[in-house]
């Protein structure tokens, strides 16, 4: 399912306009996206939380030449899926 299947749906199942089911998708994705980017968590109950992990400068190997590099530190988001998410997909 990409984005537009997403809005599509929620289209359907809110019985509202695709522009209306745009905007209150853009909306939501923004709002996690400010969320986590001001270093806070996005928990949703029943399906699961988003959250920011710092990942310390590193070394590693460039794998084509075998060469050292350093690769930089950087945030990246972690999801950990709630209970009911886990056991609707098994």
């Amino acid at each position: 399912m990409n984005k537009g299947d997403l809005i599509n749906r929620i289209a359907e199942d809110a019985g509202i306009t695709k522009a209306q089911a745009t905007d209150a998708l853009n909306s939501v994705l923004g709002s996690v996206r400010d969320t986590l980017k001001d270093g806070k968590k996005v928990a949703l109950v029943g399906f699961g939380t988003f959250s920011v992990n710092h990942r310390p400068e590193r070394q590693g190997r460039n794998p084509r030449t075998k060469e050292a590099i350093t690769i930089k530190a950087k945030n990246v988001v972690k999801f950990k899926a709630g209970k009911e998410l886990g056991e609707a997909v098994n």
